[in-house]
């Protein structure tokens, strides 16, 4: 049953906006924030076998050495929370069989009665055309739209960044030897009060430009 009415959740869509300005003195409630972390553990993925990990800077010294990393956009530093998405580096038998346990004991059944399923994951991650690091990537992406519409329900603003150094983010967070690379970032807060962009008319095209109904 849904929680939240059609005009309202087109509502909050609409309030929503890619943050330019944040309110540095206002912080995320811890309540709020965990239920935007869970959002991010319940995004979809491919098989659901979840090739990610999110990284939440809370080290304001540490987000002040991602600045210039960050094409020096100072939503890094001013929002309540930065998350870094990041893509786990390659896809092993070894993570099928992790994601499989995880799954056998979350269900309360035997591992053995995925052996089709694992036989299906390994055959498409060995398979000529599959590139490892397209596909996770593509993986964060969804878990990106999650968290920006979960932001946005909760009425907590947020920016996707995709200006930065990838390389710098890695060498920073020291996710290559966690087995990780970053992908896509995420600042979220409030808005600060003078934040011009927040009043801006949402520039979209028309729904028949974009929306098209095959079959009626």
């Amino acid at each position: 049953m849904p929680t939240i009415s059609p005009a309202d959740a087109l509502a909050q869509l609409q309030w929503r906006y890619a943050t330019k300005k944040f309110d540095p003195s206002r912080k995320i409630p811890d309540d709020v924030w965990q239920t935007l972390e869970q959002s991010l553990v319940l995004s979809p993925s491919s098989f659901g076998m979840q090739p990610w990990k999110f990284f939440v800077v809370t080290d304001a010294a540490i987000r002040q050495q991602l600045l210039p990393a960050s094409w020096n956009q100072v939503q890094v530093t001013e929002a309540s929370h930065l998350v870094v998405f990041a893509r786990k580096e390659g896809v092993t038998e070894a993570d099928v069989d992790r994601y499989l346990q995880r799954m056998a004991e979350v269900r309360s059944t035997s591992v053995d009665a995925f052996a089709g399923l694992r036989k299906m994951i390994v055959g498409f991650s060995q398979s000529a055309s599959f590139n490892a690091a397209t596909w996770a990537d593509k993986q964060v992406y969804l878990a990106l739209g999650v968290f920006l519409t979960a932001t946005a329900m909760m009425g907590v603003d947020a920016c996707p960044i995709e200006g930065f150094l990838p390389s710098k983010y890695d060498e920073i967070l020291g996710l290559k030897a966690k087995g990780y690379a970053s992908v896509v970032v995420a600042a979220a807060g409030y808005r600060a009060a003078d934040d011009k962009y927040a009043v801006l008319p949402k520039v979209r095209f028309d729904t028949g430009d974009v929306i098209e109904r095959v079959g009626d």
